[in-house]
């Protein structure tokens, strides 16, 4: 089993340049753009923490920060969310040439991701 850590965290911008500039010049991020996608990659530190800057929308909204915690199996979790009251928001999908993720909330509410990496 893996050991559950955080992967990935995205913070949501109604304009994904301005907030990949904003939080280069704040902490000194690595920040690539990805215009293709509207979508901004942020590497932090010694490059051991990244995440991403996706345009606002009705799944990415402002004011909800989505944290990626690393999964084995995300269908097999996303089935223990359903069996422990919380709600599935989206299925196992694949990140194209990067792994997969699903996303779902708690019992609370709170939302959160899970991610697997093709690399594993």
């Amino acid at each position: 089993m893996s050991k559950r850590n955080i992967v990935h965290v995205e913070i949501p911008a109604e304009n994904v340049g301005a907030a990949g500039e904003f939080y280069q010049e704040l902490f000194g991020w690595k920040i690539m753009p990805m215009p293709e996608m509207n979508y901004t990659m942020w590497e932090a530190g010694d490059g051991d923490e990244y995440g991403g800057i996706p345009q606002v929308s009705a799944e990415n909204p402002a004011g909800q920060v989505l944290v990626y915690i690393a999964s084995d199996d995300i269908d097999e979790d996303l089935e223990k969310v359903r069996q422990l009251g919380g709600k599935v928001l989206h299925e196992k999908a694949e990140i194209p040439g990067t792994g997969w993720y699903g996303v779902f909330q708690d019992p609370t509410g709170n939302v959160l991701g899970l991610y697997t990496s093709m690399k594993s």
